[in-house]
């Protein structure tokens, strides 16, 4: 379930950020916009406020709303995900030796020695 949450919730942002942006194509603007209106309907069948802005309450309404089943709304977030050039993004915050990619070696000493 919370790879679908998190799913829909890059493709808001993803959208957002390229909507705002003079080169965002319509094909862009087409599909963020049918994304965010999939999602309201999600957010309406979950009982939670549509226009929800924190992300935290967006993610739980997400959840409650349970996303996961919402196979039209999971094609609309990739969709979106691919046309800005996001799909496969990964994103990682307030970690330590985090690494990505394939054949990595690495040594780590966190704390006092």
């Amino acid at each position: 379930m919370i790879e679908s949450v998190d799913l829909v919730v890059a493709a808001l942002a993803a959208g957002a950020a390229a909507g705002v942006t003079d080169t965002a194509s319509t094909a862009v603007g087409d599909a963020y916009q049918g994304l965010k209106s999939l999602t309201r309907r999600a957010l309406r069948r979950g009982g939670a406020d549509e226009d929800t802005a924190d992300p935290d309450e967006l993610r739980a309404a997400l959840v409650a709303a349970d996303v996961d089943a919402d196979a039209e709304l999971l094609a609309a977030a990739r969709a979106v995900l691919e046309l800005t050039g996001r799909a496969g993004a990964v994103h990682v915050h307030d970690n330590q030796g985090v690494q990505i990619g394939d054949h990595n070696t690495m040594t780590l000493h966190f704390g006092r020695e």
